[in-house]
């Protein structure tokens, strides 16, 4: 791929009023959102799921790209249409997750690196003849006491920097995510601090490994309170400092951002990205790549029964639709009443 192609897909990411939808969980992550709806989770289980998500009608208004795991970019829709073909065909683009996961950092207890450098020139190859546009590799950076370190935040970096050359070796668009937990005690502006550090250090080891920044999208945290702290930041709050700290750590070349949910309920994750777009001054768009905060509602309307097939579906689209509008700084409350409605 050109670096012409490159950046148009890029652009197409974070076309306005579009976003993309994860579907990437691993299996131990899939397996206890089932355990959720008590549906047993097996590969056509998961297969059926995945194929409610991926064909369902309407979604290309608001949907530019969808994460794949390895699984799914191999399997079909009921029509036995290869998934990445079943996207391509209305306008959506196929990505890939393709790191192994977060593993236990050496000398480092409470923290975690990312693997999967490994083999990935290949791997990358076999997924961009299967249809793969874009990639997705996720860093995890924790707070606690005395963490993040340096070291853990450095070696994240490395990896992402790694695998970005890689992508664009490949002719695929790099999604670079690193992911702040929300989970502690700490304060929006322990928060702050830890998600400027982590993206100028990202950037600085993108630079140092020669990816190009203009066909990069990043995928970050919001800057929030983690969710034991005992002062919750509101929406306006997180808005004004996510958006801040971007504007300090993130390059202007970058085509475009999006957000993952975090732990964000579906609500939360439209509201704060309405927020960040109805009243702030961008140098980037600001749009979403949600896993549950999309899927979540669907899901429990599925229930696994083939009979709510059509009402998970119509479900999935409003919360696509509200978070379109979202990336628009279009989203209110009676818009989302409206649409469920």
């Amino acid at each position: 791929m050109s670096a012409q192609e490159l950046a148009a897909t890029a652009a197409a990411m974070v076309a306005k009023g579009k976003g993309i939808l994860a579907i990437d969980e691993s299996g131990a992550t899939i397996k206890k959102r089932f355990d959720s709806i008590a549906l047993e989770c097996t590969e056509e289980s998961r297969r059926a799921y995945r194929d409610l998500l991926i064909t369902n009608p309407g979604d290309r208004d608001f949907i530019s790209g969808m994460i794949l795991f390895d699984e799914t970019i191999k399997q079909a829709t009921s029509a036995g249409i290869a998934f990445p073909q079943a996207l391509i065909a209305k306008g959506i683009m196929p990505g890939i997750k393709v790191d192994a996961g977060a593993k236990e950092l050496a000398r480092h207890p409470g923290e975690l690196v990312t693997e999967g450098l490994d083999g990935l020139r290949e791997r990358l190859a076999k997924y961009k003849a299967l249809g793969a546009k874009f990639a997705k590799w996720r860093a995890v950076i924790t707070i606690g006491p005395g963490i993040p370190s340096r070291g853990c935040v450095e070696a994240n970096a490395h990896a992402l920097a790694r695998y970005a050359g890689l992508c664009q070796e490949a002719g695929i668009v790099p999604m670079v995510e690193p992911e702040v937990l929300m989970d502690a005690e700490n304060t929006i502006d322990r928060c702050y601090e830890v998600t400027e550090m982590t993206l100028r250090t990202l950037f600085n080891e993108l630079v140092a490994q020669r990816v190009s920044l203009e066909h990069t999208i990043l995928k970050t945290n919001m800057v929030v309170s983690g969710k034991l702290c005992k002062t919750q930041a509101g929406m306006a709050e997180i808005a004004e400092k996510t958006v801040g700290c971007l504007k300090r750590a993130v390059p202007a070349p970058i085509p475009g951002i999006v957000f993952l949910s975090g732990g964000q309920s579906g609500l939360e994750a439209t509201r704060n990205l309405n927020a960040m777009n109805a009243g702030c001054d961008l140098p980037w768009p600001l749009s979403f790549s949600y896993g549950r905060a999309l899927q979540a509602d669907a899901l429990k309307a599925w229930g696994g029964k083939a009979e709510n097939l059509a009402q998970a579906r119509k479900v999935l689209l409003h919360r696509e639709r509200c978070n379109g509008l979202a990336a628009m700084g279009k989203y209110s409350q009676t818009i989302e009443d409206e649409l469920a409605t």
